[in-house]
């Protein structure tokens, strides 16, 4: 290589390597600069530590020998364990006792309901030494356990109700077939338990395929066979199903004009939810009184079902519980028309399971109307569908959009 090619190849090296070095400088630089902004934004290591006690689902509290709260977050406070810079006195006394053994002590508070209407009502605090080898400070971990007490109580009652409520049909099987046995020649005797006795176990088969229904819907499985279902379809198998308990009883079931609104769902499913609603609302209506069936769109994407009845109506204090499992506001007619209890429980679920809610509308003396609120299918050519609804003329209906309540 000549002088020249060698002085031009280091000048043209020595270049490179200069504007490498000033762009990895800048590089560098800016790194640094987006660093520390980073840093001022989030600060110091204790302001990190504070935001994550203060975001944490957890209550945090942690006070002295004296009293003083010295850090408490948020959830904290939800679930009483500090108020006022003031400690739950119950937290305080197991506190106390941690002071002194240096162990954690667990306790459960069952709050009292507030005003301000917190659904926090039970709490499991867990209270220790903020450090095993000083007693100076005492740190509370709070869990809201509402949830599952509630779950717990649930299941207690659930079980509780299905013993009492098999008992009853199955003492009634046992004493019907003692006394069939007494004088089996009595053709008389024998047509009259034999039918008791066919009824009591009808009732327990009922209540036993209610059982197995509400249990696969409270399961995690998928619904089967989800399909486009025609809302006129199950209305008119719904009525189909009640006809000759409504004629019998001079009842007359009238439904609204049909729309062609179609919903996902599975149709069995669907149809068996509303036919229960037409059900409670024959069995609780006095003889010759009408019962209703109508269909509303609103919101362009959902459609509503109501069923409406003339009938005894439900107190205020009982709207609430209706949709429990075995829950009956009248006890002795749901006897007599061999009702299982749970009914009402089913149509929740299977509504829920459609994503849909159900809602009720009741007064004692007046009657009753169940909602049932279901998204409508996209493919149902919906939009035009609120047209297709007959008006209501308010003069004659008092009780017009209960929905909204």
């Amino acid at each position: 290589m000549s002088p020249l090619a060698a002085f031009l190849l280091g000048v043209a090296v020595t270049a490179a390597v200069a504007l490498g070095v000033r762009w990895f400088t800048r590089w560098r630089g800016r790194a640094r600069e987006e660093a520390d902004a980073g840093e001022r934004e989030v600060g110091t290591v204790s302001e990190l530590l504070n935001l994550a006690v203060q975001g944490s689902p957890t209550g945090i509290a942690i006070f002295n020998r004296g009293g003083r709260v010295l850090m408490s977050n948020a959830r904290a406070h939800d679930m009483s364990i500090v108020h006022d810079r003031a400690i739950n006195p119950e937290v305080w006394d197991a506190a106390l006792v941690a002071f002194d053994d240096l162990e954690a002590h667990t306790l459960d508070l069952d709050l009292p309901r507030r005003a301000t209407g917190s659904r926090i009502r039970n709490v499991s605090v867990v209270v220790k030494p903020l450090a095993l080898t000083d007693s100076s400070y005492v740190i509370a971990y709070s869990t809201d356990e509402s949830e599952n007490v509630r779950m717990e109580a649930a299941r207690r009652d659930f079980v509780a109700n299905v013993s009492h409520e098999l008992k009853t049909p199955v003492g009634g099987i046992a004493l019907l077939a003692e006394a069939l046995l007494q004088d089996p020649a009595d053709e008389d005797m024998v047509d009259h338990f034999g039918n008791k006795l066919l009824k009591e176990a009808h009732r327990m088969g009922d209540m036993i395929a209610d059982l197995i229904s509400l249990s696969k819907l409270q399961g995690a499985e998928a619904l089967p066979e989800m399909a486009p279902v025609c809302i006129d379809e199950v209305i008119d198998d719904a009525i189909a199903r009640n006809h000759v308990t409504a004629e019998n009883r001079d009842i007359s079931l009238t439904r609204g004009a049909a729309t062609g609104i179609e919903v996902m769902g599975d149709k069995a499913l669907l149809t068996a939810a509303v036919s229960n609603l037409v059900s409670n609302a024959i069995n609780y209506s006095p003889d010759g009184q009408p019962v209703s069936i109508s269909q509303k769109v609103v919101r362009d994407n959902v459609v509503l079902v109501r069923v409406t009845d003339r009938g005894i109506g439900i107190a205020p204090e009982d709207q609430k519980r209706v949709f429990e499992r075995f829950y009956r506001v009248d006890k002795a007619r749901s006897r007599s028309t061999g009702g299982t209890g749970l009914g009402l429980a089913i149509v929740k679920h299977v509504v829920a399971n459609h994503g849909g809610n159900i809602k009720l509308w009741s007064r004692p003396g007046t009657g009753s109307t169940f909602t049932i609120e279901l998204p409508i299918w996209a493919g149902s050519g919906a939009g035009g569908a609120s047209a297709m609804l007959p008006k209501k003329d308010p003069k004659k209906d008092p009780r017009k959009d209960k929905e909204k309540q």
